[in-house]
């Protein structure tokens, strides 16, 4: 009786035992969960996914998908697309990796042994290929001339030799190209997505091709300057750039992935915008445009410049109306639905040989981009001699006259060409040579000419006073070198000069 008894006490304290222990244990030794009341939690999930049980894995993940807990759910998600993949379910196991790309990028996931199953399926294969960065041939050199075209934008931008306006607009027009082509390289080797702020960074330049190339024609071929109106050719420009902020450059990285997420579920280029078709057809439309306002430029000057000058503004001409050309070929494969292969690439290698032939001018001599130069061959010229424009020439001769004679800039003692040249916003060399053709002197014999007549003047109408306080008004630092000036210009001494004029 007395054994009967203990073991009803020990099947009661087994049982109390697993009511208040066994049936909120999750797992007891070796991880099998020790009741059926959890058949359905994620910890049996889990223990179906580590003993290979796919199958019953799946729909109990499937079921925990409503948690609230963002890392219990990004740890949901890639057991459930491990899973699919293991039973080579491909397709489903894609849309769970889209789902857990959207909550938590990290595309190194794509590279876990639980998908060597489906790694050779296509649209997994695009998948990877699209977000795991990678190195190519075309992205390191795409790099290289995205650094020498930006490089050469700042250098035409600081360079001094360079005609101001003129150095603007070609420095600009190499900086949008660099960016575009860097663009091109961070889509191509997938961090774009690693860095979504870079996502369609110069799509907001799309219009300012054709107009920077053109008042870069218009003002060197007949010095025409920079207008107000002038900025109505970026309108576009500015409309684009309202669009690109609302719709996207506005964006958080995580909203810009996703956009990108989306494209590429669809089929299509994450790297291109969502209104891609349109914007080849209305870029098209504006480099074809303006690739004939520059047309008419070239031919209307064609007699007027040096055939030097003229053989510089074709070459550039050349590449850049091959640019339009191929980009209106690729606009048209982009309607057919294709985005790859050399009509991809065609472009882009325009856009790089004009900034690499930029750079070899720029390096070579940056007084070309004002418009003067000379050559030795059709396509790399070598400058030996500059010209100026006629109508340029006349146009820098008067804004001399009005510096000497009405602003007396001869007066200051410190005066030099570089001096002038920067007041006339011309280079070094275009206003020694405006010196040299309109009034046949050298810079230091024309400044002593407007300093010598002066002096002359105040010698007759201020007699009285001291020749060195004349010598110094007139821009002279001492007394030696005004009486040398003096002397060379009149065959007399001021002294000598005074003399004469009281005599009279």
């Amino acid at each position: 009786m007395r054994q009967l008894t203990n073991h009803i006490v020990l099947l009661f304290l087994f049982f109390n035992g697993m009511i208040c222990y066994g049936f909120t244990s999750t797992a007891i030794t070796g991880g099998i969960p020790s009741t059926v009341a959890f058949q359905d939690s994620l910890e049996w999930a889990d223990y179906y996914f580590n003993t290979h049980e796919f199958e019953k894995a799946i729909p109990l993940y499937e079921e925990s998908l409503d948690v609230e807990d963002q890392d219990q759910k990004i740890h949901i998600i890639k057991k459930l697309a491990l899973s699919q993949a293991a039973l080579n379910d491909s397709e489903r196991a894609l849309s769970s990796i889209y789902d857990y790309f959207e909550i938590d990028f990290h595309p190194t996931f794509l590279l876990h042994e639980g998908f060597d199953s489906i790694r050779t399926n296509e649209e997994f294969k695009i998948l990877s290929g699209t977000v795991i960065p990678k190195i190519t041939a075309w992205s390191v050199f795409y790099f290289f001339v995205s650094l020498v075209g930006f490089y050469i934008a700042l250098f035409l931008l600081i360079s001094k030799k360079i005609d101001k306006q003129a150095r603007f607009l070609i420095s600009i027009f190499i900086f949008i190209h660099s960016l575009f082509i860097l663009n091109i390289c961070v889509n191509q080797t997938n961090y774009v997505f690693q860095y979504p702020h870079t996502y369609l960074m110069s799509t907001w330049s799309s219009f300012m091709y054709g107009p920077l190339l053109y008042l870069y024609f218009r003002r060197v071929s007949n010095s025409r300057a920079l207008h107000k109106k002038d900025l109505l050719h970026f309108l576009p420009t500015l409309i684009l750039m309202v669009y690109m902020i609302f719709t996207v450059y506005a964006f958080t990285g995580s909203d810009k992935i996703l956009l990108m997420l989306n494209r590429l579920q669809e089929g299509l280029n994450p790297g291109d915008s969502t209104k891609l078709v349109l914007m080849v057809i209305l870029k098209a439309v504006s480099l074809g445009v303006y690739a004939y306002f520059v047309h008419r430029i070239i031919s209307k000057n064609s007699n007027n410049l040096p055939q030097k000058t003229h053989v510089w503004q074709k070459n550039m001409y050349i590449i850049h109306v091959s640019y339009v050309v191929v980009y209106i070929i690729y606009g048209l494969y982009i309607m057919a639905g294709k985005n790859t292969g050399i009509m991809f690439h065609a472009p882009i290698i325009l856009m790089s040989a004009m900034v690499l032939y930029v750079g070899y001018a720029a390096n070579v001599q940056p007084d070309v981009f004002s418009g003067f130069y000379s050559y030795t061959n059709r396509l790399f010229p070598k400058y030996v001699k500059s010209g100026l424009t006629h109508s340029l020439s006349n146009e820098l001769k008067e804004n001399l006259t009005d510096l000497f004679e009405n602003e007396k800039l001869y007066r200051n003692n410190d005066i030099n060409l570089d001096m002038v040249a920067e007041k006339l916003d011309t280079t070094r060399h275009n206003a020694s040579q405006l010196i040299n053709e309109h009034f046949n002197m050298s810079f230091h014999q024309f400044v002593n000419s407007y300093r010598i007549k002066e002096a002359q003047e105040l010698l007759k109408t201020e007699n009285e006073r001291n020749i060195i306080d004349i010598a110094y008004e007139v821009g002279y630092n001492n007394k030696v070198s005004f009486n040398k000036a003096f002397k060379k210009n009149t065959d007399l001494t001021p002294s000598q000069y005074l003399d004469l004029l009281k005599e009279g």
